[in-house]
């Protein structure tokens, strides 16, 4: 299965690096990596970690200039796109169709095929441009999945926090993580005290 991971440079690198942690853990997952230049820029900023020992998570990396690659093709067959975290400035290339760089042409190219985009929007608050912007998206196909994490699971560490939410994607992706912390059935009447 090979899914595209595309990271911006909107805050919230970790679940970008996150998400590459537990793709890479998935035997039968090829991996295929853009980053962009603020991409680049925040994971440093946010992680301590160089370029190079986040694309040594991917299987295939390609520069984001690169719109000669294999992605930029729907003649290459991907399974999904995740873009973890996606900048409202590339959220709006994609919905406009502005395919500058391989990783909004990868994009794009997912859109038309019809495979899975899935878009972890990493902005607060929303103005209404934003909201039509997703409801564009979605209305092509898009999964919008901010990450907006959940606390019933009691999470003791941020680590906690960001895997509730990239496991979320994981499952979207139909790659459940068997580590991941799901809602407690207590019966009829769910949580209890």
């Amino acid at each position: 299965m090979r899914i595209v991971v595309g990271i911006t440079g909107a805050s919230g690198a970790v679940y970008g690096v996150r998400l590459l942690e537990k793709l890479r853990r998935q035997p039968d997952v090829e991996i295929h990596l853009v980053v962009s230049k603020p991409g680049e820029r925040t994971i440093f900023e946010e992680t301590g970690r160089k370029l190079a020992e986040v694309r040594a998570l991917a299987h295939h990396c390609y520069a984001i200039d690169d719109i000669g690659a294999r992605l930029a093709s729907g003649s290459f067959p991907t399974h999904a796109m995740v873009i973890a975290p996606c900048s409202v400035h590339t959220m709006g290339a994609i919905a406009s169709g502005v395919t500058g760089n391989l990783l909004t042409r990868a994009a794009d190219v997912t859109l038309k095929e019809r495979r899975k985009l899935i878009l972890m929007i990493r902005e607060s608050p929303l103005h209404l441009g934003h909201l039509r912007t997703m409801a564009a998206l979605a209305e092509m196909g898009a999964i919008i999945a901010p990450p907006c994490p959940a606390f019933y699971h009691k999470p003791a560490t941020i680590l906690e926090l960001v895997d509730h939410s990239v496991d979320r994607v994981l499952d979207l992706l139909g790659l459940p993580d068997p580590e991941a912390r799901r809602w407690p059935d207590r019966g009829r009447g769910g949580l209890q005290s």
